[in-house]
């Protein structure tokens, strides 16, 4: 398969919580989000561009700390000429954006804040988006 997210290293980073035995790398986590990303998950302000040819719109922040789940490591945010944060993952040196895909433009990583997870899901509907796609990965885990 070829994979189009962002990564500075294609070094195999794994996961930190051992409960999640089909999950081996960033790549698998990848593959498993991919069937498991939907027009429920996408934040409601982008669900109109939304659709299977582009899974990632949308899924960045629930993404991210879904991942920080999984594998520890670090959330980081790129701050977009809207105000918003496009949200991707450092783990020790290997950063990777699983949802960078829904960008046109190349983001430029070295140039973000550090996220919070308190913050982002004071949002009743982000925290709500989030429980549902860990419920799939964790369904298609277990599956």
């Amino acid at each position: 398969m070829e994979y189009k997210f962002y990564r500075n290293s294609d070094t195999l980073v794994k996961p930190s919580d051992k409960r999640f035995v089909k999950i081996k790398s960033q790549f698998d986590m990848y593959n498993l989000l991919s069937k498991a990303w939907s027009r429920e998950t996408c934040a409601p302000r982008l669900r109109d561009k939304w659709s299977e040819e582009n899974k990632t719109c949308g899924q960045c922040s629930i993404t991210s700390f879904l991942v920080q789940d999984i594998f520890g490591g670090e959330v980081y945010g790129i701050k977009l000429k809207d105000g918003n944060f496009h949200c991707f993952n450092v783990i020790g040196d290997v950063v990777f954006d699983l949802t960078s895909e829904q960008f046109a433009e190349k983001l430029d990583y070295s140039v973000c804040e550090k996220q919070k997870r308190e913050v982002h899901f004071a949002k009743t509907e982000k925290k709500e988006r989030y429980e549902l796609l860990k419920k799939t990965v964790v369904e298609f885990e277990v599956n």
